[in-house]
């Protein structure tokens, strides 16, 4: 009996954490941008981005890259070798493949973005907090 046939969800469990995957990696990169609706996501946020950073810039392979290649086999698919984003980004992004000098600058490229989202977040929630109102804009007289 093939593998398929032994696990029918693991060809769908595969590719709930491919997408798992790909929320965590746009997540890690943009996450920044949903402090001003939800300030406490920083919590989330400050720690996935740190794992993003160290797994760039450090050569990991992230753990939930193992998992899926599990899953497929399981499913009697093929898996992959190497990283998420070596396998499903890069060839959008670097089609030459993934080194490690483009993993450090895919890490300071994150962590450069998130820096400056945070700095724009701080800024505007200190100025709400110690009450500094926007100033309105003038409207012109008609006459």
């Amino acid at each position: 009996m093939p593998a398929a046939a032994s696990f029918p969800w693991s060809a769908w469990a595969a590719d709930a954490v491919l997408l798992l995957h790909f929320a965590f990696i746009a997540f890690v990169v943009a996450g920044a941008l949903l402090l001003p609706r939800w300030p406490r996501l920083a919590w989330l946020h400050l720690p996935a981005l740190a794992w993003g950073v160290l797994v760039e810039w450090n050569g990991w392979i992230c753990p939930l890259t193992p998992l899926e290649n599990a899953l497929r086999h399981a499913a009697g698919q093929a898996g992959y070798a190497g990283g998420f984003i070596a396998r499903y980004l890069l060839p959008w992004i670097y089609p030459a493949g993934l080194t490690p000098a483009i993993q450090w600058w895919l890490g300071v490229l994150a962590l450069a973005l998130n820096l400056a989202w945070y700095g724009l977040w701080w800024r505007q929630w200190r100025r709400r907090a110690h009450g500094a109102r926007p100033v309105r804009p003038v409207r012109p007289v008609r006459h």
